[in-house]
């Protein structure tokens, strides 16, 4: 990632805002959002540690057979 060529605007002598190309905003913006899917996925994962799992050869045959992931009989459909 490269670091984005931003015009600093001063006021009163502090640094006061930052202007950047738009292109630049995006990327940020991208990755940003990216990060904030990475904490959620991460805190989902977390939260669900613990709890039971199935394995997609399990839940296949399951499904084959008429049953849901949790061993009982699925609704049959009209």
């Amino acid at each position: 990632m490269s670091i984005p060529k931003a015009q600093i605007i001063k006021k009163n002598g502090k640094k006061e805002f930052a202007v950047l190309p738009y292109a630049d905003f995006l990327r940020i913006q991208e990755d940003l959002e990216d990060y904030e899917d990475l904490r959620s996925l991460r805190e989902a994962k977390e939260s669900e540690k613990e709890s039971p799992t199935t394995g997609l050869s399990d839940l296949k045959k399951g499904l084959a057979r008429g049953r849901n992931h949790r061993g009982r009989r699925t609704k049959s459909r009209r």
